[in-house]
């Protein structure tokens, strides 16, 4: 079995969706032989790279909501994480930016096979340790965390390697028409959309493991 999950470094619902999915599959008995590849998507990839901005007020000038809403939805969002085991700080210091550097580095990563470990490397420096995964020398710094070397990735990112990689799979989630994140393709048969309850990808595994 395989699932392609489409997520963006910076969607809170798709490190809570990825956890999820986790939890089913560790009591899923067919996990031995079940893959994974995380697949690109990008929330805003008409922000300029190397530009970030305060988190809260792009919520709040993308969706028109008060600065007081906003900080409702990142308490309740903390809320839901701790719930999970995660540990989210969404606070007025996060900042939003550009994330295909960073996916072009989870594409690295999978040439490496630790493409699952970045990612949970940058969710985690991300939602949690309100680190920056937006400029070069971060995201070098978060990779050789997880044993890649710094000249390689510097080098990557200081070049255009793996873009195509990131394009093809935006091109490929616009053609299975996903216009959100994150996005659970099992076996190629199977469409989740969105951070489902753990129960709902138990679901979906039992099913897909029957056919």
């Amino acid at each position: 079995m395989h699932i392609d999950i489409w997520s963006d470094v910076v969607c809170p619902w798709c490190y809570l969706g990825k956890r999820r999915l986790e939890k089913a599959l560790a009591s899923f008995e067919g996990r031995a032989n079940v893959t994974i590849g995380h697949r690109s998507f990008q929330l805003d990839p008409t922000r300029p790279k190397g530009e970030t901005t305060s988190r809260r007020t792009m919520l709040m000038s993308k969706y028109r909501l008060t600065e007081d809403r906003v900080r409702e939805m990142d308490h309740n969002m903390e809320t839901m994480a701790a719930a999970e085991g995660l540990e989210y700080h969404l606070t007025e210091k996060g900042q939003s930016g550009n994330t295909l550097d960073a996916h072009r580095l989870v594409h690295l990563a999978a040439s490496h096979d630790c493409e699952d470990q970045m990612l949970e490397r940058l969710y985690k420096a991300y939602f949690t340790d309100q680190r920056s995964i937006f400029d070069v020398e971060s995201l070098v710094s978060l990779a050789v965390d997880e044993g890649l070397d710094a000249t390689e990735v510097r080098e990557a990112l200081e070049s255009d390697h793996y873009v195509d990689a990131v394009r093809r799979d935006l091109e490929e989630a616009r053609m299975l028409g996903v216009t959100g994140v994150p996005f659970f393709v099992i076996d190629g048969r199977y469409g989740i959309s969105g951070a489902q309850a753990t129960e709902v990808f138990t679901r979906a595994l039992a099913m897909a493991s029957q056919v």
